[in-house]
């Protein structure tokens, strides 16, 4: 043993000096200068991947075709240069290159091509959209105006570019206008066209005409070879005068082709032919020259697109087809694009050739992957042995929309209906589900039997889609896109994102809907008939015996007991855990807490120890891959409260041929969850019809160290080759072995997994089987997480589990549960426990990416890579990002190797290492916020000494590299200057700003001191998540000796201090938002995702959930505070810039600023923020601070910010959108060297955050999530607030110290103003230093430049605030009456119209009220009524006062936020359709109010009272998830609801009618408890509104409940939340105090 351990170390040591056999060059960290390749994200590492062998003719942008072919070895930085050919920018890349993949040629031998993420992050987009259907099959011009005019009133939904005039997209799909043809082809001379025979194609041509000829040459061939016969092409009538300049740079020549397909009879076989011929010439025009600039948007004898890059009013005016009295359809689709990307492509407009899809598919890359795995098996009789030529299926330059598209037309063209594609792409949450099980099971067993077959296509997504013989749309299983249904007397049915699009006579209208989740509307054209959402289901449901198949063919594997002991003895358990590199962190923090409580644990205050690949001690595999998350292009989802649309399910087996429909399909197994024990595996492994083959995963160094991994990993890929080949559908990867041997050790798992997904992949075999996982190296739940994400299908954590076994066995854990301090668990239970919080923590993580399914999760790589080279990427990871190189594999062998050693030496520790990752520990990992570090700040600040800051300073200089800025280090050209000449500190600080730590999470004192702190030195602090107390808004001016009766609990204080924040807040909690705590801020901050805990909401536990704390919030007293994930009212980029409308709405004064977390695509996502109006975007590392947060958030998501500031600043620049926002960051801030760094790097404006408690005296001790800090600075308790030892002046020394050091430095550089140096990356060089892991990294990214901003940074900061234009209440204002009432606290009446383009109306208003008299003190009255559509945010941020009457119907957010008044919302008074079964407002309505009345008659959307916490409403009917996150007021639904009613409800009531005894099961037990209304005050409350409602409204509904109110008050239910249980509403044996007050609960 020892020997074999001494000669794995020897080969450990000689293997380290030697040098890289690979050749690489050993020098220090490379600063080759990057060229800079035209692309529109932080390009990373070019890998083959991006381009199958690059032919030298193979234009990328920006590049002639004379360029050489890229060279492969160095990583590359995609960086958008500013400078680009012309219409290759618009059409770059479209259709990727095959190189020899001419016509007809065969794909079977080539290597298949995994998806990029660099390529899909470069593409985000999101929409309004909308059809107009005519169920008569009519054909008509008006449908084509109407289409038109809607798109307009979408206007706002959609994006501009920087010259705010080139459209981000629009387009419409309507039928052939076959007369505009016949007329043309009349007067062309040619015969009259057959109809039923001929196909027309609209084509986007390069403009050179010469290319025009060979592309039609080719295009001609195609044809002639096909055997169809071309009629002639017209060019396109355009009016170009009026596209914008950017999309006039890349506009393409437009021409249509028409052409007779005489051999097929029926319509599916002239689509099919018409199909192929696209193909053909998609995929011939691949290896020609002007391939990238050929574009297709349709080719067909039933429908026709019309796109481009224009803004939705121009398209009409750009296209004169669409003005031509002939241009006639039964149809129209339209739909207006917001790109979040830097150059929107004419081609990507939409609507595509099938779909106008409205969303973001979050699972993409797995998508397009696992179809690129399909191709090889995909056969169809329809296509008569032709599918090759269809090949490929998907292309990662496309959208997502275009690839989802390419996915529906495959399955549609090969004989699928629409719907039924549709369907099996994008499935609705079926399990849970009350009325599909009861009403439709054929519907759920649809579902079940495609999703082993097809993962599903998971995001948000409103699509319509037609054929041309059926029209329809569908919402995605969350229901984040808002879609409204109507129909009207003459027979038309219209779908759009919003009402109000177009005009209509309201007494026609016989039908109003909306679309909730998971649901469909489908228009058959030929027959005339509407189906809605569960007569489309079932028709396509009973088409074949899905249920039968099930049944007879899927098996189901069930749950099996765990073990109940240990397998190994204690000696040999240690040794595996040291083998397969545990720490004693991993094992008591983290497995044996989730055993313990069966929930991930919680932990505290950020990452503040360095990457993985910057350590100087040995880390997982796992360490180096940070997980994604969503930010503004798509939401995430709420994992605790909307958890019904979630399933860990995943099948295991063969997938069989998705064309086909048949039982052999079904035979899988289905697992509840990817977590297995052993016995679960046992039971796969002697399953007959899977074949499994176990494969072991070890590496062998007798022979030495360099290419050992390599060889062990190619034979372990040839081995799983063979075993698909010869049939086996489950390979097994294990690293158990009966004896661990010290020259064989286990390859890591996460690349075993990944290599061979990766082959299979390639080989076209991955179709074939499925990957477990048998490993001891898997225990957290990010391991899980990047295992499944990486192709494993289950995962079998065989040395967790033993460890968890041990645990519940030791003495200390028995005595432990005797003497009661953790609660008793039984060893299966501890287990159980285990798996639980396994479980609940890959919901987290999917939930993160907006991602519902493992399924879909499964295999989409959903990660970023910190620190591995290229070598590792292409043989595990191919596609993902790694932005900075580093690990060779050879390298990681040597890591790998430097754990195992431990298992087999000597003098290893008889018991587990303390690494030191989580929690600080001398001679541990180095952690950046150390004891030393905090002692030497507080000796500085508080002694005021310059020399004692040096000390800091010196500290901090000679830490150990910890962020990626420590590998920079600065250059100048110019010779030092005098410090007295640069700008003084007392600018500088200006510019500084202190991070959102809400109060509540931190003390009261901690909040005070920072906020009077920053208003001295003129910086800005951040009042965090929770609202603020009106008394710290005005000045001190009872300051006596540094005290004030004021602030009592304050010292140091100095008169005219005010400890207002300047940065106010919105977060999704919406926690203390209200009219009077916006007006009050100088800037609002809309929080997207936190540094510490990106994708996710915040928690305060109970116990600091003070009554003041409870208070600020509206809520109650030690009930814990959970903030969902921000999803509510920003599910896509169009709704952001909505609340940013609504901001600047309320407080025209503030600047709005957008929090964001840095990751990969960040520059994409800025740019849509700028584009959505905000004043500053804020960019946060991941190694920001956090109250409480679970670990593995805090550890593995989110990117450093040196990397999110590059990428956004560049991008922005590029976009010509840099001077638009003020750029700000921060994570982990310490001192001017890194204040320079950031400023260099492109940011105005710098943030601290845990460095500015630390100056104001937290002494780090870690425990913030507990409420027992020992200073009294994170803590609620009033004996430890005592303790709190700061003053403002401690932090006011700080940041003058931090910039006299700033200005020390500039000096030396010899610049006079941080003006001069912002973005300017030419001062940076790479430090000469070296690591101990690798010398690999590459920092080129970080010294490349696109350019300069044309303004300086001042004067950016200096601009004005943004402004939302004329807006209707501007006009309201201005009326005399309006003021005076206003001024003078007088009654006013008003009477105006509305539109939907009237966005926010009532918000400015409220704000004016607000500002003069806070939340209450207004005594006039404003009755104002609206008549018509109103717009988005209608009536938010109402004031007491205000009543609002609104006569017709609203969109989204109707109420949001609104503190008081009465808001009415009733339909006209003639309409065709009974007002309680229409939806006459959108969704999310009453967001967070915190005071007032509504009263709507009809029924509103999802959502519906989210974080309500004081309004009391009445409504006839709800969406999905009512009353969710409620903590006070009241609301009645008078009608039905749908599921999930009254998720994480901790205060108020809600009264709800049930008639049909169908409520109970919709409702989230969790909480609320559910009675009749049987207390007296209760039924009197009830009666009050139901009252007040018929009196407002007129409700037909309410006045025959109060007619037969003894029938009707019996069918009520009363849900109530424990804080509610005592009050005298809910508690029928309530005692009357001796006053007898028993009054309502009043808002």
């Amino acid at each position: 043993m020892a020997a074999a351990a001494a000669a794995a170390a020897a080969s450990l040591r000689s293997s380290s000096c030697s040098s890289p056999s690979s050749g690489a060059p050993t020098v220090s960290l490379s600063s080759k200068p990057t060229s800079l390749l035209h692309g529109t994200t932080r390009g990373r590492l070019l890998f083959l991947g991006l381009f199958p062998k690059a032919s030298p003719t193979r234009r990328r942008l920006g590049v002639t075709s004379s360029t050489p072919p890229l060279r492969r070895e160095s990583p590359r930085f995609l960086s958008v240069n500013a400078c680009l050919s012309t219409s290759a920018k618009a059409l770059v890349d479209l259709e990727p290159k095959r190189d020899g993949a001419g016509v007809g040629s065969s794909r079977q031998d080539e290597k298949a091509q995994v998806a990029h993420l660099e390529d899909i992050i470069a593409e985000r987009g999101a929409c309004g959209v909308g059809f107009i259907a005519n169920l008569d099959n009519i054909g008509s011009h008006q449908i084509v105006k109407d289409a038109l005019s809607a798109l307009g009133c979408m206007e706002h939904r959609g994006g501009c570019g920087a010259d705010n005039d080139s459209g981000d997209g629009s387009g419409v799909m309507t039928s052939i206008p076959w007369e505009l043809f016949e007329s043309w082809a009349t007067e062309q001379g040619i015969s009259s066209l057959d109809k039923s025979h001929t196909g027309v194609g609209m084509f986007f041509f390069p403009r050179d005409p010469v290319l025009i000829s060979e592309a039609k040459e080719v295009i001609l061939n195609i044809f002639r070879q096909e055997g169809l016969e071309v009629l002639g092409w017209r060019s396109v009538p355009v009016n170009a005068s009026i596209v914008g300049f950017y999309a006039k740079e890349t506009m393409p020549d437009i021409q249509q082709v028409l052409v007779r397909v005489a051999k097929e009879d029926s319509v599916d076989d002239i689509e099919r032919e018409l199909y192929i011929c696209r193909k053909l010439i998609e995929r011939a025009a691949t290896t020609e020259r002007w391939g990238n600039d050929l574009y297709v948007c349709s080719l067909s004898n039933q429908t026709i697109v019309y796109k481009g890059m224009l803004r939705s009013e121009v398209l009409g005016l750009f296209y004169l087809d669409l003005q031509n009295d002939m241009y006639k359809s039964p149809f129209a689709i339209y739909h207006r694009r917001y790109s979040t990307n830097t150059s929107p492509r004419w081609p990507l407009a939409q609507p595509m050739r099938f779909l106008g899809h409205n969303g973001e598919i979050n699972t993409i890359q797995g998508n397009l992957n696992w179809m690129q795995s399909r191709e090889s098996s995909l056969k169809s009789p329809v296509w008569r042995g032709r599918e090759n030529e269809l090949c490929p299926f998907g292309n990662p330059r496309g959208s997502d929309s275009a690839n989802l598209d390419s996915a529906a037309e495959l399955m549609i063209r090969s004989g699928r209906k629409p719907e039924e594609a549709l369907m099996i792409l994008v499935p609705e949450a079926y399990k849970n589900h009350p009325t599909l099980s009861i009403k439709y099971p054929e519907v759920v067993d649809f579902y079940e039997y495609y999703k082993g077959q097809m993962e599903a296509w998971d995001g948000p997504a409103l699509l319509l889609f037609s054929d041309g013989k059926t029209v329809g749309a569908c919402l995605d299983r969350n229901g984040l896109r808002p879609a409204r249904y109507w129909r009207t007397s003459d027979n038309f049915v219209y779908v759009a994102s919003e009402v109000g699009v177009l005009p209509m006579d309201e007494s026609k209208v016989i039908m109003k809907g909306r679309l909730g989740p998971g649901m469909m509307i489908a228009v058959d054209l030929p027959s005339g008939q509407v189906y809605e959402n569960t007569e489309v289901k079932k028709q396509v449901a009973l088409s074949n015996p899905y249920g039968e198949w099930i049944r007879e063919k899927m098996q189901t594997l069930k749950p099996l007991n765990f073990l109940s002991t240990t397998t190994m003895e204690s000696e040999s358990i240690l040794r595996h855990q040291q083998a397969f590199g545990y720490s004693s962190e991993d094992v008591q923090m983290v497995i044996e807490a989730m055993a313990s409580q069966g929930k991930e644990p919680t932990f505290c205050m950020g990452d503040d120890s360095p990457l993985a690949v910057l350590s100087r001690r040995p880390h997982l595999l796992y360490d180096y891959f940070k997980q994604r998350f969503a930010q503004v292009t798509n939401p995430a989802i709420d994992p605790l409260r909307e958890g019904l649309v979630m399933s860990l399910e995943v099948n295991i087996g063969r997938r069989g041929n998705i064309l086909e429909v048949g039982p052999e399909n079904a035979a899988q197994v289905s697992l509840s969850s990817p977590v297995l024990n052993e016995a679960e595996l046992e039971a796969l492994q002697k399953n007959p019809s899977l074949k499994p083959q176990v494969l072991r995963t070890f590496f062998e160094i007798r022979k030495g160290i360099e290419g050992s991994l390599e060889k062990a990993l190619n034979r372990l890929c040839e081995a799983a080759d063979d075993a698909v080949r010869s049939g086996s559908q489950l390979l097994i990867l294990s690293d158990r072995a009966e004896e661990l041997e010290a020259t064989r050790p286990a390859i890591p798992i996460l690349l075993a997994v990944g290599a061979v997904h990766q082959h299979l992949i390639e080989n076209g075999l991955r179709m074939s089987a499925s990957i477990v996982a048998d490993t001891a190296q898997c225990f957290s739940t990010h391991q899980f997480a990047c295992l499944i994400g990486y192709g494993a299908s289950a995962v079998c954590p065989y040395l967790a589990l033993e460890t968890c076994r041990q645990w519940r066995l030791s003495n200390k854990t028995v005595n432990l549960m005797r003497n009661g301090k953790i609660p008793t668990v039984t060893i299966e239970h501890a287990q159980k426990n285990y798996s639980k919080a396994v479980k609940s923590g890959l919901m987290k993580i999917l939930s993160k990416m907006g991602i519902s399914l493992l399924s879909s999760y499964c295999g989409a790589q959903i990660f970023e890579i910190y620190g591995l080279g290229k070598d590792i990427v292409d043989l595990g990871f191919r596609g993902s990002v790694s932005a900075i190189g580093g690990l060779t594999l050879n390298e990681l062998a040597r890591e790998t190797l430097s754990f195992w050693v431990k298992a087999f030496s000597e003098d290893t520790a008889k018991r587990l290492e303390n690494f030191g990752f989580i929690q600080f520990r001398p001679g541990g990992e180095y952690h950046g916020n150390n004891p030393e570090m905090s002692k030497l700040l507080h000796k500085a600040v508080r002694q005021k000494s310059l020399s004692a800051y040096s000390v800091y300073q010196q500290h901090l200089a000679n830490r150990p590299v910890n962020v990626l800025r420590d590998l920079l280090e600065f250059q100048s050209d110019r010779a030092p200057i005098p410090v007295g000449k640069v700008e003084s500190a007392a600018s500088i600080v200006q510019r500084f700003c202190t991070g959102g730590m809400s109060l509540g999470a931190i003390s009261r004192e901690t909040h005070e001191a920072i906020a009077i702190a920053m208003n001295r030195i003129g910086g800005k602090s951040n009042s965090g998540e929770g609202g603020e107390d009106p008394i710290r808004w005005s000045p001190l001016r009872d300051v006596v000796d540094g005290y004030s009766p004021t602030l009592p609990h304050l010292k140091g204080l100095q008169n005219g201090d005010t400890a207002t924040s300047a940065i106010k807040q919105v977060a999704s909690g919406r926690f203390g938002v209200t009219p009077t705590f916006l007006v009050n801020a100088d800037q609002l901050e809309i929080k997207i995702a936190q540094g510490a805990k990106p994708g996710e909401g915040g928690q305060l536990p109970g116990k600091k959930v003070s009554a003041y704390i409870a208070t600020l919030r509206n809520s109650k007293p030690g009930v814990p505070l959970i903030s969902p994930p921000p999803h509510h009212d920003i599910y896509s980029i169009e709704d952001l810039a909505q609340l940013i409308f609504d901001l600047h709405q309320v407080n025209p004064k503030a600047k709005v600023s957008v929090k964001l977390v840095a990751e990969a695509g960040i520059g994409t996502v800025a740019s849509g923020v700028a584009k959505g109006n905000a004043d500053i975007i804020q960019i946060s590392g991941h190694d920001g601070g956090t109250g409480a947060s679970p670990i593995s958030s805090i550890k593995h998501a989110g990117g450093p910010w040196e990397l999110g500031l590059t990428e956004s600043h560049q991008t922005l620049i590029a976009n010509g959108l840099r001077e638009r926002v003020i750029l700000r960051v921060d994570g982990g801030f310490k001192s001017g060297f890194d204040v320079l760094m950031a400023a260099v790097m492109g940011a105005d404006e710098y943030g601290f955050g845990s460095v500015a408690m630390i100056a104001t005296g937290c002494v780090m001790a870690r425990i913030c999530h507990t409420n027992n800090c020992p200073v009294g600075v994170a803590s609620q308790r009033e004996e430890l607030r005592a303790r709190f030892p700061g003053v403002p002046g401690d932090l006011v020394n700080y940041f003058l110290y931090v910039a006299e050091e700033v200005r020390g430095m500039l000096a030396q550089l010899g610049y006079d103003k941080l003006d001069d140096v912002i973005g300017r990356t030419e001062l940076l060089k790479p430090r000469d230093i070296s690591l101990v892991k690798t010398q690999h990294l590459d920092l080129g990214y970080f010294l490349s430049s696109v350019g300069l901003p044309k303004l300086s940074s001042t004067e950016i900061r200096n601009q004005m605030v943004h402004t939302n234009g004329p807006v209707l209440d501007d006009a309201i204002l201005s009326d005399p009456k309006i003021a005076d009432a206003i001024e003078n606290e007088k009654v006013v009446e008003k009477s105006v119209k509305i539109y939907n383009v009237d966005r926010a109306v009532c918000g400015r208003i409220a704000g004016v009220i607000a500002k003069k008299y806070g939340d209450t003190g207004f005594a006039g009255q404003l009755n104002i009524t609206f008549n018509g559509s109103a717009g988005q945010s209608f009536a938010c941020f109402l004031t007491p006062g205000m009543n609002v009457r609104l006569v017709g119907e609203g969109n989204d957010y109707v109420g949001k936020g609104m503190a008081g008044g009465e808001l009415v919302v009733t339909p006209v008074e003639e309409t065709g359709f009974t007002p309680e079964d229409a939806t006459i407002v959108g969704n999310t309505c009453l967001y967070g109010a915190t005071g007032g009345q509504v009263f709507v008659r009809g029924k509103a959307g999802e959502r519906f009272a989210v974080r309500n916490s004081l309004a009391q409403a009445v409504v006839e009917g709800t969406g999905d998830h009512c009353c969710e996150y409620m903590t006070g007021g009241c609301v009645i639904v008078l009608g039905k609801v749908g599921r999930n009613v009254a998720a994480g409800m901790t205060g108020g009531l809600a009264y709800i009618l049930d008639e049909d005894d169908s409520f109970i099961p919709k409702v989230n037990r969790e909480i609320v408890k559910i009675q009749r209304v049987t207390a007296p005050v209760g039924q009197m409350q009830l009666k009050n509104l139901i009252e007040a409602h018929v009196e407002k409204t007129g409700s037909g509904k309410g006045s025959e409940i109060l007619k037969e109110w003894d029938k009707y008050l019996p069918l009520f239910w009363q849900l109530v939340p424990p804080s509610e249980e005592d009050t005298p509403e809910a508690c029928a044996e309530y005692e009357t105090t001796p006053t007898g007050q028993t009054a309502l609960q009043s808002a």
